[in-house]
């Protein structure tokens, strides 16, 4: 299990507090003891909050799943991850590239990180929280009746307005990365 020090999970745990009560209005009616509590039990998740820390994402809060009791954390970063930019969709994309291969690809460094890339309807609920990509853009989970045909999805915001695109998925750009959520 990957896990942090008691240090880094104490360390990140204030660095999450300090973003939920930043940022209010994405999470208006919850209470953060009881995220704090239900992180605590979850060092596993606290990893994958790290990683996603880590590469620029700025995990935060956005949602509670009543059903589940679970706590949905996205990445909230006003553009794209630094840290996971610059990749193609995924592994069979990496492999098609006959040259100037990027260094990875999304769908493996999401699963390698924990978590998985948001939904068009996530990305759609986040953008209706704050403008997100106003000058990069993110890969978003396609469908594969799209990704069997070559394609893949992502999304950004130009001109006051959330535009889903398609691209082959081999490519990759230097403003494109991707971004995730994570259930505690």
């Amino acid at each position: 299990m990957k896990k942090l020090s008691p240090t880094e999970s104490q360390d990140l745990i204030q660095v999450l507090k300090n973003r939920f009560e930043n940022h209010r209005h994405r999470h208006e009616a919850l209470d953060w003891s009881k995220i704090q509590a239900r992180l605590e039990t979850h060092p596993e998740k606290l990893w994958s909050l790290y990683q996603m820390e880590k590469t620029g994402g700025e995990p935060d809060v956005v949602n509670y799943d009543k059903q589940t009791g679970e706590y949905v954390f996205y990445d909230c970063s006003k553009e794209s991850p630094k840290g996971r930019r610059s990749l193609c969709y995924d592994r069979k994309a990496l492999q098609s590239r006959k040259k100037f291969k990027p260094k990875d690809n999304a769908m493996d460094l999401a699963t390698a990180m924990g978590i998985e890339l948001l939904s068009v309807a996530q990305y759609q609920d986040l953008q209706k929280l704050e403008a997100i990509d106003l000058k990069t853009s993110s890969w978003i989970k396609t469908p594969e009746e799209i990704r069997s045909l070559g394609g893949a999805l992502f999304g950004d915001n130009r001109f006051g307005t959330v535009f889903i695109y398609h691209n082959g998925a081999e490519s990759y750009y230097a403003a494109r990365g991707f971004r995730g959520f994570l259930k505690v």
